[in-house]
């Protein structure tokens, strides 16, 4: 929880071009509000996901998020007001921000597109439901759109379950470096 009179601001994106993914999620916690680093809540799940996906070396810290840039990912949200949930967004911060997203993967182009929920999927793309994994009718055309479970505490899978998920990412992604 926010401490009264503690300033929140937007979470800057870490973009660049030639990213293997950016990571995109709803809009960020208080926390990262507060310190300004994408999943810097200490109950979510996303560093250890992470790195028990393969997908990172060693477990990261939310202060090193620019880090990743060096191994090819990057950060951005759907919405980019701070908020305690997800129900906290409104509609037209999803409609703003539905188009703020697609502009800014249309320029970047990264390979793949990392939806952190379905929610965030289905809010991006309009479309009413989505499997875990890569979708088959991406929005972007040569750009791959995966779904894996949000890394909040407060999801009801296992973390070995959600890591699961993102291991498919990451074997696609030893699979496209061959």
């Amino acid at each position: 929880m926010t401490e009264p009179g503690t300033e929140l601001h937007e979470v800057d994106d870490h973009l660049d071009y030639g990213l293997s993914v950016v990571f995109i999620g709803f809009n960020p916690s208080l926390k990262s509000g507060e310190v300004g680093h994408h999943y810097a809540n200490p109950r979510n799940r996303f560093w250890r996901i992470l790195e028990g996906a393969g997908l990172t070396p060693r477990l990261y810290d939310p202060s090193e998020d620019r880090e990743l840039l060096k191994l090819g990912y990057g950060f951005t949200n759907i919405v980019s007001r701070p908020t305690r949930g997800v129900e906290d967004i409104t509609r037209e911060e999803y409609a703003e921000g539905r188009l703020k997203l697609h502009a800014k993967l249309m320029e970047y182009r990264p390979k793949v597109a990392c939806f952190v929920g379905k929610g965030v999927y289905t809010e991006y793309s309009k479309k009413s439901k989505a499997d875990w994994g890569f979708q088959p009718e991406p929005l972007i055309p040569e750009m791959h759109e995966f779904v894996a479970p949000s890394s909040s505490g407060l999801v009801r899978m296992s973390l070995e379950e959600i890591t699961d998920i993102y291991r498919r990412l990451q074997a696609f992604l030893s699979s496209e470096a061959v």
